[in-house]
């Protein structure tokens, strides 16, 4: 019977005192388990272009984005001034999430309580690397997506902060040539999936749910795979692809490398 490979542990910055950047895991790649396969990807991806990257560990705290979103700023600031110390305690000053609403928080929620650090995006890395020629397909592999690909822009990558085309030049890679199926709103004119600004933790109308409309559209491209770059946006987007009856696959950006790959 055979087994998965195992994927490289990511080290911690107690393990890894000379790390160059700092991978920040967040809430849910620390608690859902679909998530968590994110997350793993992204340490694979890190491992294969050999970047000196370290984590928090226990040490990471949520960065209360939702707290402040949803109006406990007490809160917001709570978590806030606990992460800025235990980042200064480690001397970190470049930062890598793949949670949008991470990067937001750390980039310009963080920088009046004395929070200032360089912050990017998963696919912003990743595209980076990929230009860089460090990330390369390991002999003899050959798995590329099943049929059309469509991407959905998360809000706060793409709408709050600007960030659209790193994720399409990785994809172009992930895809090896095969076409994206944009949907009609995207980039900065992307649709929500429905989680932001605290939503995530709301409940909605079963029959009017964001996230079961803008499945809608991206099926409607023909894709039979729908590409992501938030974890909010994988739990919605598909929960949206099973309310539509589809079997779409839906996956992170990093998810799709990975394939490529081979890893």
């Amino acid at each position: 019977m055979s087994t998965a490979p195992a994927v490289p542990a990511a080290p911690t910055v107690k393990e890894n005192p000379t790390f160059e950047i700092l991978y920040w895991i967040g809430c849910a790649a620390s608690y859902d388990r679909r998530a968590q396969r994110v997350a793993r990807a992204v340490v694979k991806l890190l491992h294969h272009a050999k970047v000196n990257f370290a984590i928090l560990g226990r040490e990471e705290k949520c960065t209360g984005d939702s707290a402040r979103r949803l109006g406990d700023e007490f809160l917001f600031q709570e978590l806030a001034t606990a992460n800025i110390e235990t980042l200064a305690k480690y001397g970190v000053k470049r930062i890598v999430a793949h949670c949008p609403h991470c990067v937001n928080a750390l980039l310009k929620d963080y920088a009046p309580f004395g929070g200032e650090y360089e912050v990017v995006h998963h696919t912003q890395l990743l595209a980076t690397l990929i230009k860089e020629g460090r990330l390369s397909a390991v002999p003899g592999a050959a798995a590329t997506p099943a049929g059309e690909v469509t991407y959905h822009d998360p809000c706060y990558l793409a709408r709050v902060n600007g960030i659209h085309e790193a994720p399409r030049e990785v994809l172009a890679t992930a895809l090896g040539g095969q076409s994206l199926c944009e949907m009609k709103r995207n980039r900065t004119g992307t649709s929500c999936c429905g989680a932001g600004g605290g939503r995530m933790w709301m409940e909605e109308d079963p029959k009017q749910r964001v996230s079961t409309e803008r499945a809608k559209e991206a099926l409607g491209t023909g894709a039979k795979t729908v590409a992501v770059g938030c974890p909010f946006c994988l739990t919605m987007m598909t929960d949206g692809v099973d309310a539509n009856g589809s079997e779409a696959r839906v996956l992170d950006v990093a998810e799709l490398l990975v394939e490529k790959l081979g890893l």
